[in-house]
């Protein structure tokens, strides 16, 4: 019986994947194997002696400790893609909004007072001030292909638009579900100099807060309207007011209301509903589920923001899950370890990510205890489980 502790609200169709023959859903407990979250920061937490696996049910794990749990052999996982289509219907909606003028046309006609003629002839008059662009044959720059970004970029295309996008760290999966139309920018520079919008999807990171900033917004084409659905922190907030005021960029468009952006009539703030679909929730919690089950019980790893992926199909017999550092001649202490009790394995995988290596070893014999604490006291191994 597997406890999982819960601390945000997660969907009862993705809790459902976990049997209650094998699994124990909690709000609280000092000794879970797994814990499910969405947005709970984690930071603070003391972590369980008894924890393998932490779930997100969504794709940023900024809330998560991952170096701190890293360094105790415990897996952290997230849900990429699962919110995908609610977020790209959303950035779909905000090229609409800053486009048409939408918002600021909406506030006008609920300020509009009188008598119904009166209001007929304030519209005749103001409609003008609401005038906006269409978007086929506008240029749309994408930064960041992951899930969400690929999406994106391909609805844009059947809405007629240009699409230019910068990721040099795509992935082979994501680089086959793009379309071939859109194009590939060699810098951001480039990406900026060409954009009528700009659409940010890239996690936050060392690297990318802060990225749109007074010096990366001289370089984008005046009159552009910048969308950021990703996060706040990847933005300079009083850069994107100081290039309003200034006639840089026509429009800004986000996920994330502050003090900042109150205001001023070419921002629109929405209160964080990039993911906020009942669909997006259930996906990511299906999603979550699984993983953390067939982690669990398996030792399959799909999603990990720490570990490599590992996937072993089950043989009959006994299975270990060993995680340990990624150092040479780990595999051959290991190795030598179990052919020292005279087992023989069946089948084994062997991943690396970072500083951190997983295996999977299948063994047609019962695994002894001794087995298990040679292998726990051995330098640089951090956990061993029996699947």
């Amino acid at each position: 019986m597997y406890k999982i502790q819960v601390l945000n609200n997660i969907s009862e169709k993705g809790l459902e994947r976990l049997s209650k023959d094998h699994y124990e859903i909690v709000s609280e407990s000092k000794h879970p194997d797994a814990i499910l979250l969405r947005s709970y920061n984690m930071h603070d937490m003391a972590i369980p002696s008894t924890l393998k696996a932490v779930g997100r049910a969504g794709a940023g794990t900024n809330n998560i400790p991952v170096s701190k749990l890293s360094k105790q052999g415990i897996a952290v996982f997230n849900t990429p893609g699962a919110n995908a289509n609610a977020v790209k219907e959303l950035v779909l909606a905000g090229l609409f909004l800053s486009a048409r003028n939408i918002c600021q046309a909406w506030q006008a006609a609920a300020a509009l007072t009188g008598t119904d003629d009166q209001i007929h002839l304030e519209v005749e008059s103001q409609k003008k001030k609401f005038v906006g662009i269409e978007l086929p044959g506008k240029t749309l720059g994408i930064v960041g292909l992951g899930a969400i970004g690929v999406e994106v970029a391909n609805a844009a295309l059947n809405l007629g638009m240009r699409v230019i996008g910068y990721d040099p760290q795509i992935t082979v999966n994501r680089a086959w579900a793009l379309s071939a139309s859109v194009e590939q920018a060699e810098s951001l520079e480039y990406l900026l100099s060409q954009v009528d919008f700009l659409s940010l999807h890239v996690p936050l990171v060392d690297s990318t807060k802060g990225f749109i900033n007074e010096k990366s917004l001289a370089g984008i084409k005046k009159g552009a309207r910048i969308l950021n659905f990703a996060r706040a922190e990847i933005v300079v907030e009083e850069a994107i007011v100081k290039a309003i005021k200034g006639g840089k960029i026509a429009a800004y468009i986000c996920d994330f209301p502050g003090n900042h952006l109150k205001g001023h009539p070419q921002i629109i703030t929405l209160p964080h509903l990039g993911a906020s679909t009942h669909e997006a929730e259930e996906n990511c919690a299906i999603m979550i589920s699984e993983q953390i089950r067939d982690f669990l019980q398996d030792g399959a790893v799909r999603n990990s923001v720490n570990f490599p992926d590992a996937m072993l199909p089950r043989t009959e017999g006994w299975r270990l899950a060993i995680i340990n550092a990624n150092v040479p001649n780990m595999v051959a202490q290991i190795s030598t370890h179990i052919a020292h009790q005279g087992l023989n394995i069946v089948d084994m995988i062997n991943r690396s990510k970072g500083n951190l290596a997983y295996t999977l070893i299948d063994i047609d014999q019962h695994i002894p205890g001794n087995l298990l604490n040679m292998l726990r006291n051995t330098s640089g191994i951090f956990s061993v489980r029996v699947l």
